[in-house]
């Protein structure tokens, strides 16, 4: 008779499996009409761009996640991220594992409250420059460690919570894990899809940054002018400028 706790009903399936079966499900939800967004990730390092490995990397530093993490890289890297959609303050992901139908993953992230992201959007006044390297994650340092930082735009595991379909009683299981890294990935192909899951509209987010930095900039130009700043016929002597 075979017992619920059986080990072998649980071993880990192999890399070349999980992609197999991972290709047939594709298959079959193509046939009936159905669009996926699988997350296709490849060579040593899961994401590429700043936004990506920013998303990782906060992740990582967490103590609270540092043990069970990890474990979801071979799984992103097998493909067994069929399909992964990203929401305002929700992931929809369906991963791959032992059994033929995908689990079902629900990661949800808290909204930045009000106040943190008056406070951010105040710090970013004064040191955004151009939006499109916003975008692109070449901006300078000290505004990359705004958004990393404690306090910054990226969640706390506070601020994560997740569910999945799977047996695996683990707080975090490989699934969770596996659609976390996928968020790095697709942050890799559109980055301020960040921005929809932090339940920030990121236009308005820029207007008021830049509004900000504008009235900032009128209120320099209304201050009394510097001493320091010579006349024109100071210049004039000075200079020898008729």
């Amino acid at each position: 008779m075979r017992k619920y706790w059986d080990i072998e009903n649980y071993s880990q399936p192999t890399s070349s499996e999980i992609k197999r079966r991972a290709q047939e499900t594709r298959k079959t939800e193509e046939k009936k009409g159905k669009k996926m967004a699988p997350v296709a990730a490849s060579g040593r390092e899961i994401a590429k761009s700043w936004w990506g490995k920013a998303w990782c990397h906060n992740l990582e530093r967490y103590a609270d996640y540092d043990s069970r993490i990890d474990r979801g890289k071979r799984y992103v890297r097998s493909g067994a991220i069929v399909d992964l959609q990203i929401e305002k303050g929700k992931v929809l992901a369906r991963v791959q594992g032992t059994r033929k139908i995908p689990y079902k993953v629900e990661i949800r992230i808290s909204p930045l409250s009000e106040e943190k992201c008056q406070s951010i959007i105040k710090r970013c006044s004064s040191k955004l420059e151009n939006v499109e390297k916003l975008v692109q994650g070449d901006f300078p340092t000290d505004m990359k460690e705004l958004f990393e930082g404690e306090g910054g735009l990226f969640p706390e595991p506070k601020e994560i919570g997740f569910s999945c379909s799977c047996p695996d009683w683990a707080l975090m299981c490989k699934h969770v894990a596996a659609a976390l890294y996928g968020v790095g990935v697709r942050l890799d192909e559109q980055p301020l899809l960040f921005f929809e899951l932090r339940g920030i509209d990121f236009n308005r987010f820029i207007d008021v940054t830049l509004a900000n930095k504008v009235e900032a900039m009128l209120e320099h130009a209304e201050n009394p002018v510097s001493g320091r700043i010579m006349e024109t016929d100071q210049l004039t002597h000075l200079f020898g400028v008729l």
